[in-house]
């Protein structure tokens, strides 16, 4: 009796203890599919995040590229529209230019004198006379003084036209003799009166003008050396 109860006893002890093995089994079984499961998921989420992100930067540097380009683009259209106008600009200046330059730098510069200092533009012809140092400023004075050089007389072909006496000094600048085209009023005026006006000529910067009215000044240039 003693040992079936013994027996009875020792069975049933063995049964516990399986049973708390198997459960133990199970449960780690359990928690390790659990953790599995839950590492899959990171894992996964992970993957795509990293593909949102990676298509996101992709996308994000396509558009860049798209800006750098249309950026690039307007910027060589901007240049290209600078070149068209500054080249147009100098064809313009090249043609006025050109059109100047089949003149001598003589008949520039009568136009430019006149086309500034002239008492009347609106002419018939202008009138280039050289005069050579030496000459009396007024022939039909006995008295008169001489010109210490060589001067250049404009006028129109009429009195009231008016005329510019000047000698050029090469730099842009003209000395401006005060003599009429005629002289009126008794003689002789004395040594002194000539003299005076020897003394006191003008100065005077001549500015280029506009080419246009020069050209038309020229065309109407009559000189006599």
């Amino acid at each position: 009796m003693k040992i079936l109860t013994k027996f009875i006893y020792f069975n049933v002890a063995f049964f516990m203890l399986v049973g708390c093995a198997g459960n133990s089994n199970e449960e780690s079984t359990t928690d390790s599919s659990e953790k599995s499961s839950v590492l899959e998921s990171t894992e996964e989420l992970t993957t795509q995040t990293d593909g949102s992100t990676s298509k996101s930067e992709l996308e994000e540097s396509e558009t860049d590229d798209e800006n750098d380009i249309t950026a690039e683009e307007s910027v060589n259209n901007d240049s290209e529209s600078t070149s068209s106008k500054s080249g147009d600009l100098n064809v313009d200046d090249k043609e006025d230019k050109e059109k100047l330059d089949q003149y001598s730098s003589e008949q520039i510069e009568y136009a430019r004198i006149w086309s500034q200092l002239g008492p009347n533009q609106e002419l018939d012809e202008l009138y280039v006379r050289h005069i050579p140092d030496g000459t009396l400023l007024n022939p039909d004075d006995e008295t008169s003084a001489s010109y210490p050089e060589d001067v250049i007389q404009l006028a129109g072909s009429r009195l009231v036209d008016g005329s510019i006496t000047y000698s050029s000094n090469g730099d842009g600048t003209i000395n401006v003799y005060n003599v009429p085209l005629r002289w009126d009023g008794r003689y002789p005026a004395s040594d002194k009166f000539y003299i005076d006006i020897i003394e006191n000529t003008e100065l005077v910067y001549i500015d280029p003008g506009s080419d246009e009215e020069i050209i038309e000044l020229i065309k109407l240039l009559n000189v006599d050396y």
